[in-house]
C-alpha cells in the first residue's frame, strides 16, 4: 500500500503544472461530481409502499360486509358459511389470483365432508349384569362422535395407568388395536408416594391428564378409553352436572381424515378415540376388581418400579350411546399469487372464516373471530396482487387460504395440510391471522401491541425476521405470554396455524387475544379498532415480503412444540 502511494504521489508531482493551468476546469469538475453524487435517489422501499395499501377504511369496509347479520354467524355448512365463501371467492378472483384447487367445481373451494352428531338421550353401559347410565355414571370430556352409535359388545383391556416414558409402559405387551382400554387416573407410585415417572423436561402433572392418557391410547391404535376416577357415584353425578349441557351440543369430525399423526403434546380433545371419565364405581366394575384389589394392584406396581401383571381380568361390556349423524360440505377459499425465479416455493398466509352460527334465535356475527383475520388476509392479498401487477411481485409463490370449521376443531386446516394443494414439502411457513381487532384485557387501549405465538418453535430465523421487520416498520409491542412452555390456556394449540406447525412446517400465529364479547352475540363491527387492526396487517405483511423475496427459505433449527 505504502509504494503504491509514493508512485501516486511522484506522478501527481509531474503534472502540476498542467493542472495549474486548468485549475478553474478541475473545481467545476469536482463540484457537478460532488452535486451528482449528494442528488441521487435512495432506492424505493418497495414493502413500505405495498404495505401502506393496507389501509383501516379498506378493513372496515370488507368486514362490514363478512361480519353481517346477512352471513348468520358463518357456521361451518350452514348457508352464511357458504355466502362468505362466495364473497371471499369474488374478491381473490377480482384480484387476479388464481383457484389452485384441481377436480373441484370451483377452483377456488376446496370441499370436504364433516360429520354432525346430534345429542339423543338412552345411552348406557352394561357391565357384570348391572347397567350404568350415560351422564350419570359416566361421560365424555367434552361434545364428541359417539364410538358406539349402535349397540356394540366389546371386551376391554385394561392397561394401568395408561402411561408410556422411555423404558416404562403399561402397553408392553399388549395388543389395544381397535379395542377399548380401561385406565387409571393419576400417575404411578413407589412405596413412599413418590411419582415413578420423572418429569424430564415435561410438567410434573404432565401424566395426571387424561386427554394426554388419550392422546397415547389413539397412538397405540384404541378405539376408546375409559378414564377410572375415585369419586363415588353420587359425587361423579354431580361434578358430571356441571358438563351435562355443553355435552348436548353438536359433535363435529371430519368424514375423510388423513394419515393420523401421533401428537403427544396437544392439549385437546383428540379426534377418533372415544374418551370417557367413570365414577369409580364404574371403572372399577370394567376393570374386573374391587377397590382393595386395585390398591393392592398400585402397590405391587410401586414396589416393582415398573408395570406388572394384574391380578383380575375386565369383563365383556354391552355399550350403546345413540346419536343422529349427518354428513355436511364445507370448503376452504383459496388464492394463489404466483411467485417469479422461487415460484415453487410457497408460503401460507391464512385466517379462518367461519363463526358460531345462530343460537337460540340470535346471530353471532364474530367480527372479531375470525372476520378480523379474515379481512386482513384480504387485505395482503391486494396489496401483494399490486406489488406484482406493478412489477415488483414475490420471488416466491404465496398461497391465501380462508379456513372453515376451526370452531368446530380446526377442521379447515387438518384437511389442507392432509390434501394440500402445494406439496408441504414445498410450503416455507404459514403465517396464521385470529383475531387482531381488538384489545384483550391484558393491554390498555392506548398500547399497540400484538401477540406472538408459536415463532421460535420450529424456526429460530422465522422469529427473528419477523422481530426484525417490526423494529423495522411497525414498531408494536410484541407479547410473548402466549409462547411460553406449559403456557396455561394452550393458545399454541387452538387455531390453524397448529396443523402446519405439528407437520414441522413453521408458523407465527398473530392474535390480541380473548376479549369481553368472545365467542358471544356482542362480537360486533362497532368494537373493531380498525387503525390497530391495519398495523398488525402491516407486520404480517412485513414478514411475509422478506420470507418471499429472501435468497434461502427459513430454516428448521428448533422443534419446541
Amino acid at each position: 500500500m505504502k509504494i503504491i502511494l509514493l508512485c501516486g504521489l511522484l506522478a501527481l508531482a509531474q503534472a502540476l503544472p498542467a493542472v495549474a493551468q486548468q485549475k478553474p476546469l478541475v473545481k467545476v469538475k469536482t463540484k457537478t461530481k460532488t452535486k451528482a453524487t449528494a442528488s441521487t435517489p435512495a432506492a424505493p422501499d418497495w414493502a413500505q409502499t405495498y404495505a401502506a395499501t393496507i389501509r383501516p377504511e379498506e378493513l372496515r369496509a370488507h368486514l362490514t360486509v363478512v361480519a353481517s347479520d346477512a352471513f348468520l354467524g358463518r357456521e361451518a355448512g350452514q348457508p352464511g358459511q357458504k355466502l362468505a365463501a362466495e364473497y371471499l371467492v369474488k374478491e381473490f378472483a377480482a384480484l387476479g389470483l388464481q383457484g389452485p384447487v384441481t377436480g373441484s367445481d370451483n377452483p377456488y373451494l376446496q370441499h370436504f365432508l364433516l360429520t354432525r352428531g346430534s345429542h339423543a338421550a338412552g345411552g348406557y353401559l352394561q357391565a357384570g349384569g348391572q347397567r350404568y347410565e350415560w351422564l350419570s355414571d359416566f361421560f365424555s370430556y367434552g361434545p364428541m362422535l359417539s364410538t358406539f352409535p349402535t349397540e356394540t359388545v366389546s371386551q376391554p383391556v385394561f392397561v394401568g395407568f395408561g402411561v408410556e416414558q422411555g423404558a416404562y409402559s403399561d402397553y408392553a405387551g399388549l395388543d389395544v388395536q381397535g379395542k377399548d382400554v380401561v385406565a387409571i387416573m393419576g400417575e404411578p407410585q413407589d412405596e413412599r408416594g413418590r411419582k415413578l415417572l420423572k418429569p424430564n423436561g415435561r410438567a410434573a402433572d404432565y401424566w395426571d391428564s387424561g386427554l394426554r392418557k388419550a392422546v397415547l391410547a389413539k397412538a397405540k391404535g384404541a378405539r376408546s378409553i375409559f378414564l377410572m376416577t375415585f369419586a363415588p357415584a353420587e359425587a361423579f353425578r354431580k361434578q358430571g352436572a356441571a358438563f351435562t349441557a355443553s355435552l348436548r351440543e353438536p359433535a363435529f369430525g371430519l368424514t375423510t381424515p388423513g394419515p393420523a399423526i401421533v401428537d403427544t403434546v396437544r392439549e385437546d380433545l383428540p379426534a377418533g378415540i372415544g374418551v370417557y371419565l367413570t365414577s369409580q364405581e364404574l371403572g372399577l366394575k370394567l376393570a374386573g376388581t374391587t377397590l382393595p384389589g386395585l390398591l393392592e394392584y398400585a402397590r405391587a406396581l410401586g414396589r416393582a418400579g415398573k408395570p406388572v401383571r394384574p391380578s383380575f381380568q375386565p369383563p365383556a361390556i354391552t355399550i350403546h350411546l345413540p346419536q343422529p349423524q349427518e354428513q355436511l360440505t364445507t370448503e376452504n377459499v383459496l388464492g394463489y399469487l404466483e411467485g417469479t425465479d422461487k415460484k415453487d416455493e410457497v408460503l401460507v398466509i391464512s385466517s379462518h372464516y367461519d363463526h358460531l352460527g345462530v343460537k337460540n334465535d340470535t346471530i353471532y356475527n364474530g367480527a372479531d373471530d375470525d372476520g378480523s383475520g379474515t379481512v386482513a388476509v384480504l387485505a395482503l392479498a391486494k396489496a401483494f396482487a399490486q406489488a406484482k401487477a406493478e412489477g415488483h411481485g414475490p420471488r416466491r409463490s404465496i398461497l391465501f387460504i380462508a379456513m372453515t370449521a376451526e370452531e368446530e376443531g380446526l377442521f379447515g386446516s387438518e384437511y389442507y395440510t392432509a390434501y394440500p394443494v402445494v406439496p408441504l414439502a414445498n410450503t416455507i411457513a404459514d403465517l396464521n391471522i385470529d383475531m387482531v381487532g381488538r384489545t384483550d384485557r391484558k393491554h390498555s387501549a392506548r398500547r399497540h401491541f400484538v401477540n406472538i405465538v408459536g415463532s421460535d418453535k420450529l424456526s429460530s430465523e422465522l422469529h427473528r425476521i419477523n422481530e426484525t421487520a417490526n423494529r423495522t416498520y411497525t414498531k408494536l409491542e410484541l407479547d410473548y405470554r402466549y409462547n411460553v412452555p406449559n403456557e396455561p390456556e394452550h393458545i399454541y394449540y387452538r387455531s390453524d396455524h397448529y396443523n402446519f406447525a405439528r407437520r414441522k412446517i413453521p408458523v407465527i400465529f398473530y392474535t390480541t387475544g380473548e376479549h369481553a364479547d368472545y365467542h358471544k352475540a356482542t362480537d360486533d363491527v362497532e368494537k373493531i379498532e380498525f387503525d390497530k387492526l391495519a398495523e398488525r396487517a402491516q407486520l404480517v405483511f412485513h414478514t411475509a415480503w422478506e420470507l418471499v423475496n429472501r435468497e434461502q427459505r427459513v430454516v428448521i433449527d428448533s422443534n419446541k412444540p
